[in-house]
């Protein structure tokens, strides 16, 4: 009934749908992934955020190495703002508005220097490509409180002067003339004495997990539909065959091979019976026995 699968044209269906599932597969696992990295980061916002600030000294090693697990900690550091050495980092965008953020080098009182992020600015309308006014640094010596977070990659793509295309930290220092540490920046959260004005400060990250279950779900179901619909054209194709005959056809042809192919059986000869005299030679035989 369903000798017709072992034909090539359902082998090239097989093969389709198992290469369409094993591509499903993929997704959903790799959507599972993108959800165990979300929970993760979302376990060291839980932990870091609002945990009490350590001392420059205590969180030293993460601005020459970062540590993941170390994101959002609150690190308290005192010293200097170089406001000469501002950059404006472009294409920054804040619940779905355009905007820049400003980083400004702050010298601590080892001489070790860290980028400050020091908040959100909304795009311009006086200069194109420019903040219309970016709040002043506090002057003078000022305690920061602010959250680690790693250094961005390099982009491929420039800047104007006065700005910065990512947080790349390589780039800045190259700019600013003196070391500058590279594994990590601030994002700042307080400031000591507080400015009039200060740029707007970043959010609280999200806690959401994302739809990402649910789309790897509907990747697996997808890829066990591939088979489910197979396994019904299957079953049609059986009975559109029973329906016009061309299974009956198929058995008789395959009978009539296997017929062909065992051995003929060896034919006798048939005896002929010896048959007796019928009625009209007996007949014949009185008549003449008589004279007649």
């Amino acid at each position: 009934m369903y000798k017709f699968l072992l034909s090539s044209r359902w082998l090239g269906w097989f093969a389709l749908v198992c290469a369409l599932a094993a591509i499903c597969a993929f997704l959903g696992t790799w959507q599972l992934e993108r959800r165990d990295a979300i929970k993760e980061d979302i376990g060291w916002v839980e932990t870091n955020y609002s945990a009490d600030p350590v001392p420059f000294a205590e969180a030293a090693r993460y601005f020459e190495e970062f540590d993941p697990s170390a994101e959002w900690l609150p690190v308290e550091m005192t010293g200097v703002y170089d406001t000469a050495n501002q950059r404006i980092v472009r294409n920054r965008p804040l619940n779905g508005r355009p905007g820049y953020e400003v980083l400004v080098p702050l010298k601590l009182e080892d001489g070790t220097a860290v980028a400050v992020n020091r908040g959100w600015l909304a795009i311009g309308n006086n200069e194109a490509g420019w903040p219309d006014e970016v709040p002043a640094a506090p002057e003078g010596e000022v305690t920061v409180t602010a959250r680690l977070k790693p250094a961005e990659p390099a982009l491929l793509r420039g800047a104007p002067a006065g700005q910065l295309a990512s947080i790349d930290l390589a780039e800045y220092e190259s700019q600013l003339g003196y070391p500058l540490e590279q594994a990590a920046y601030v994002l700042m959260d307080t400031e000591d004495p507080a400015p009039e004005t200060r740029p707007q400060a970043a959010p609280k990250p999200s806690l959401d997990e994302g739809p990402h279950l649910s789309y790897a779900l509907q990747w697996y179901a997808f890829g066990l539909l591939f088979f489910v619909g197979l396994g019904y054209a299957a079953r049609q194709e059986a009975w559109n065959r029973i329906e016009s005959g061309e299974d009956e056809e198929w058995e008789d042809d395959d009978a009539d091979e296997l017929h062909s192919a065992a051995p003929a059986p060896r034919r006798t000869r048939p005896v002929r019976k010896r048959r007796g005299p019928t009625g009209e030679e007996e007949e014949d035989a009185l008549l003449d026995s008589q004279g007649f």
